[in-house]
């Protein structure tokens, strides 16, 4: 059992680090500096909220998430690690791995000399993660607070043979109205359209919305922005060590099956994920280490933007 008073002593700091117990029991964190606030559930190293100073909220969190030990919580960031989608071969292992629903440490938590906040954590090493990935590793991530926020995942090959790992920052954005989006920064690459059986296509134009979408975006590292007409926003979305991008929306009748995205839910929200997956899978060297890294910035829509 996580001592929250413990992890306010050891890694509390006033006005900027709080911990306390969360829905269902399980501890979280509340991020604030003065560029905005956050909350990361340390089950799944999850963000469940990031409010810039001044702006709505841009994380989207479904109203029926559930929380609870080993269940994954329908929107925020959820971490996929250390494979994206069904495990290639054991179809009885968790979708997206197992990074998502397990505990992670707390390394530590400063306020930066810039007015923002840093988490450290580091993914346990308990016995879920060793029955699902018995290689040598070790995983942290970084969420830094400020003008931008970011989040790095860092895996370290702590073994003697080269690792393959799968791995993206589920992102849920929240949008005015998905219908009345649009997403650049992918127009004409190329794409596995996962509703219509993988197939391979071609982007054309920006990312709109009318249907279900599940796309896995290869071989790129061009930023994207979300242009959302409602809210009157542009979401932007960098990336470093990322060469594919996944863009979802299940659509009602796919919402409807779920039972945890709220009624209606799937208008109100977009994923654009960082990504390395399908033919983007990252092979880590002995002693070696990859990064991943999702950089978010808010800025208002240009008047002109259609």
């Amino acid at each position: 059992m996580t001592d929250i008073a413990v992890l306010n002593r050891e890694h509390g700091v006033a006005g900027k680090v709080n911990f306390k117990a969360g829905p269902g029991g399980l501890p979280l964190v509340e991020l604030s500096s003065t560029h905005g606030s956050a909350v990361v559930v340390l089950q799944g190293g999850h963000m469940l909220s990031w409010i810039p100073r001044g702006e709505r909220p841009v994380i989207w969190l479904s109203k029926d998430a559930k929380f609870a030990p080993g269940k994954s919580i329908r929107g925020g960031v959820p971490v996929c690690w250390p494979w994206f989608g069904p495990h290639p071969r054991e179809t009885n292992y968790p979708a997206h791995g197992f990074a998502r629903i397990v505990p992670w440490q707390v390394i530590g938590a400063e306020a930066c000399g810039d007015g923002g906040t840093s988490l450290l954590l580091r993914l346990e090493q308990n016995e879920p993660a060793h029955r699902y990935w018995p290689f040598p590793s070790e995983v942290t991530m970084r969420i830094s607070l400020g003008a931008a926020l970011e989040i790095e995942l860092i895996t370290r090959n702590l073994g003697e043979e080269p690792i393959t790992v799968s791995e993206a920052l589920h992102t849920y954005f929240e949008v005015g109205d998905v219908r009345k989006i649009s997403i650049r920064g992918l127009e004409g690459c190329e794409f596995l359209d996962k509703v219509d059986g993988g197939k391979s296509k071609r982007q054309q134009g920006r990312v709109t919305f009318s249907c279900e979408l599940d796309r896995v975006y290869l071989n790129t590292i061009s930023e994207c922005r979300i242009d959302d007409a409602v809210l009157n926003r542009r979401i932007r979305i960098g990336k470093r060590g990322s060469h594919s991008t996944v863009v979802w929306n299940p659509w009602h009748a796919m919402a409807a099956k779920m039972g945890d995205l709220g009624d209606e839910g799937y208008l109100k929200m977009v994923c654009v994920e960082t990504a390395n997956a399908a033919d983007n899978a990252v092979s880590i060297a002995a002693g070696d280490e990859h990064r991943l890294a999702a950089i978010y910035r808010v800025e208002p829509l240009p008047n002109r933007h259609f």
